[in-house]
């Protein structure tokens, strides 16, 4: 075997080709959108009884139903069942509020054996900090907005 020989470009593409896994999208697509199907309709489930039984307006209906999600999402993550929808469904289990609750558990768990203030503490938001960092300071920047039109007369 001739180590120094070189491969030309389409050679090395057909030996990619033969390695590369094939893709499985469609079914993967399938996968991600019923099992995200389920996830808001467990959430939308919350919501109605919520709202039927517990005879909550709206928004409270909506707040009860957040954190019931984000709850159950910390849960499923805690006791390793979210790990295993996550490797099914791919996307569909992290597109809802669960996979969100997810992001912030998971590097809390997986650093835990470093202590609670070096492990936990510095790891949880590692994952889902800058999109909260990102939440924070754009709506600092539409309520600035928002003021500053305000204060010059327009309605909005």
């Amino acid at each position: 075997m001739n180590i120094k020989r070189k491969l030309s470009f389409g050679s090395y593409k057909e030996y990619v080709q033969k390695k590369m896994p094939k893709s499985k999208t469609f079914l993967d697509c399938i996968k991600a959108f019923f099992v995200g199907g389920a996830i808001c309709t467990v959430g939308q489930g919350i919501r109605n009884l919520a709202m039927n039984v517990f005879k909550m307006d709206k928004e409270g209906a909506g707040a009860v139903t957040s954190i019931t999600m984000i709850f159950l999402g910390a849960l499923f993550t805690g006791i390793g069942i979210y790990d295993v929808l996550g490797n099914f469904a791919g996307a569909g289990s992290i597109v809802p509020i669960t996979g969100f609750a997810n992001s912030i558990v998971s590097p809390a768990l997986e650093f835990k054996r470093e202590g609670y203030v070096l492990g936990v503490g510095a790891k949880l938001f590692a994952i889902a900090g800058p999109v909260i960092v990102y939440g924070v300071c754009s709506s600092i920047f539409v309520g600035l907005v928002y003021y500053i039109l305000l204060a010059l007369g327009l309605r909005i």
